[in-house]
């Protein structure tokens, strides 16, 4: 596994950048030897946040986690991710390394419980149409905080392709495009 390390407002020492190395390497047992891990270490007033993304052949991991000691973070944000891979193994399987989920025990297994693997998986529960008009990005902007929602799906005028508007965490906002 490719690990790449960067730092938002902190020095990642070569002590942290070891350890992380170290820890995200257990995972490479799921993924071809060539894959990227891509892990950011940022630190916001008294939050140390880690944001781990895998990109992989059929689609992309993510997990951040946010706690008071960067540590902590790292520990539990490697323990989101394996949990993740292991709930979603069967649709994983066909994309990631073959036999991966063929090991006895998780990296990370006292994170979380056989019960945690065996709930309900997620699915549709209700469908919503409505009208897509061209707008610009600002009005996209302006129906988004109206409604109240975290994001709003909308024709770009000036593109005729689809975007999806959202609200960041930090107040901001994003622009999803298509890639043609």
């Amino acid at each position: 596994m490719i690990i790449t390390i960067s730092g938002k407002n902190i020095e990642v020492s070569d002590y942290l950048e070891e350890l992380i190395n170290k820890k995200v390497n257990k995972l490479d047992k799921y993924f071809p030897e060539d894959t990227q891990a891509h892990v950011t270490l940022s630190v916001e007033r008294n939050r140390h946040i880690v944001e781990v993304t895998i990109p992989y052949a059929g689609g992309i991991i993510r997990g951040e986690e946010t706690s008071g000691d960067m540590y902590a973070s790292v520990d539990n944000v490697l323990s989101k991710l394996e949990k993740q891979i292991v709930r979603h193994r069967t649709k994983l399987e066909k994309s990631l390394r073959a036999g991966a989920f063929r090991a006895p025990e998780p990296v990370y297994a006292d994170a979380f419980t056989q019960d945690d693997l065996d709930e309900e998986a997620a699915k549709v529960v209700k469908v919503k149409r409505f009208d897509i008009k061209p707008m610009t990005v600002d009005e996209a902007m302006l129906q988004l905080e109206m409604l109240g929602h975290s994001f709003y799906m909308f024709t770009n005028g000036d593109t005729n392709q689809i975007n999806v508007i959202y609200k960041r965490k930090d107040g901001n906002y994003g622009l999803i495009e298509p890639e043609c």
